[in-house]
């Protein structure tokens, strides 16, 4: 019998849709409910796969359907899903003083899309380091704000819960029935969970970027502007593009839902401010609410799937299709207009292979959101607008819904739980999945065709 050769491009899936079947048991045991039921196979299926993919979505409230353990089981999901399974396993090898062998380090490699293996395992540490530093951060600012309202103990685990959440860009809370709607007029709260989200969704490579760079500066007692201009040309455009997003998101929410009663029409103008902010951040993949997603106008609805769909950027724990997926398949674009062979940012080559690929994950995303809208649609009682609403809030993996998925049928669910996985790995990575990843070359080349295009 032929050995089966399992590569990156099967692993990479296989890994988190093992955490989630394992998650899948447990939530579905009578200790993870709080009426200490056993939790049908479909809920507990659509709450593993929100979890361990980061989502938000949910079928059963999590503050209340869930028991402690259950809360447990789902804050661990969040937790590896938003760090990467791979990644996870590797810590606890490294915590074991396992030894990695070439193959595994390729597939840590892999796991966190990096391009080379130069001090991989250094990288990790800073990236868990770092993820519960700032996490802890979080937590203990939180409890500021919970803890009065909530009590110590309780407060204690809110903030927790919240903290590790919106770090990983979940979304997931065990506040109450309406996410963070009790605390729009909180200034500690909101900024808190909006750093917490956008940290998050910089990417790991732009934090050791950050920390290499100003460290450097600091040693070498440069200004701020030399040591920003020594940032990777990655950094800066993904710094720029998070700041232009989150502020063109922030004037258009604020300009589009002034006078909305159902959304900041009865808030004062420094209210509306920092919702406004708060929602631009939060669409883009975090799946907080401070007010109900269903009070949206339209032309917000139209806004929204925008930003949901672009979400954060690579390597990190938000998110959609990435900043800089969409800037080089536009850059692509303009490149083909203007008649260039090449194009260029921050005084650096871009590859016509990285546009291509950039250009490859666009279509196979959209293509997936319309095929899973379709069907949505097509298998329960919802309009166009909440339909792909809550699908590119699965596949961008947001977690914001137009109060639609508590009543989504069987098959609602599973399609809905289908585009949360495909969001996680990547549409495109389920391809790579089919294929083992390998480029099939037959040696075969054939005649240039006519075809006519525009």
């Amino acid at each position: 019998m032929k050995k089966i050769r399992l590569t990156s491009a099967h692993l990479i899936p296989l890994s988190f849709l093992a955490a989630i079947l394992i998650g899948t048991v447990f939530l579905a045991l009578p200790i993870s409910s709080a009426a200490g039921n056993w939790t049908p196979f479909t809920d507990a299926l659509f709450t593993a796969t929100t979890s361990v993919c980061v989502t938000g979505l949910v079928v059963k409230d999590t503050y209340q359907y869930w028991s402690h353990f259950g809360q447990v089981v789902i804050l661990v999901l969040i937790q590896v899903g938003g760090i990467g399974v791979i990644t996870a396993v590797s810590t606890l090898m490294m915590l074991a003083r396992k030894r990695f062998s070439l193959s595994e380090r390729l597939m840590l490699r892999d796991a966190m899309n990096l391009e080379n293996l130069n001090d991989l395992l250094g990288f990790l540490l800073k990236v868990i380091r770092g993820t519960l530093v700032v996490e802890m951060i979080g937590a203990l600012l939180y409890m500021i704000a919970f803890i009065p309202g909530f009590g110590m103990a309780k407060g204690v685990w809110v903030s927790v819960f919240t903290a590790i959440s919106a770090f990983c860009n979940a979304g997931i809370d065990v506040l109450g029935p309406d996410s963070l709607a009790s605390f729009h007029n909180d200034p500690l709260v909101l900024i808190v969970t909006m750093s917490l989200i956008v940290m998050g969704g910089l990417g790991y490579v732009v934090w050791q970027d950050l920390d290499n760079k100003i460290t450097f500066g600091r040693k070498k007692g440069l200004s701020p502007s030399q040591i920003i201009r020594r940032f990777s040309e990655h950094t800066k455009l993904v710094l720029t593009l998070t700041g232009l997003l989150i502020a063109v998101g922030t004037v258009f929410i604020f300009a589009a839902e002034f006078g909305n009663p159902q959304t900041l029409g009865g808030m004062p103008i420094p209210q509306k401010i920092l919702n406004s902010l708060f929602e631009s951040v939060t669409l883009r993949t975090a799946g907080f609410a401070t007010f109900s997603q269903a009070g949206l106008t339209d032309v917000s609805c139209l806004g929204a799937y925008v930003l949901m769909f672009i979400g954060g950027s690579p390597i990190g724990t938000a998110g959609g299709v990435k900043t800089t997926t969409i800037y080089l398949a536009i850059l692509g674009i303009n490149s083909y207009v203007r008649g260039k062979n090449d194009a260029h940012v921050y005084k650096r080559s871009v590859s016509e292979e990285a546009m291509r690929k950039a250009t490859a994950i666009i279509e196979v995303s959209v293509m997936t959101v319309m095929l899973l809208t379709f069907l949505l649609v097509a298998t329960n009682p919802v309009g166009i607008e909440d339909g792909l609403f809550e699908i590119v809030s699965a596949c961008a993996t947001v977690g914001l819904t137009r109060n639609l998925t508590p009543t989504l049928n069987t098959a609602g669910k599973l399609i809905v739980t289908v585009g949360m996985y495909l969001g996680r790995i990547g549409p495109i990575s389920m391809a790579f999945f089919l294929t083992g990843g390998k480029k099939n070359e037959s040696g075969v080349h054939y005649a240039e065709g006519n075809f006519y295009i525009g």
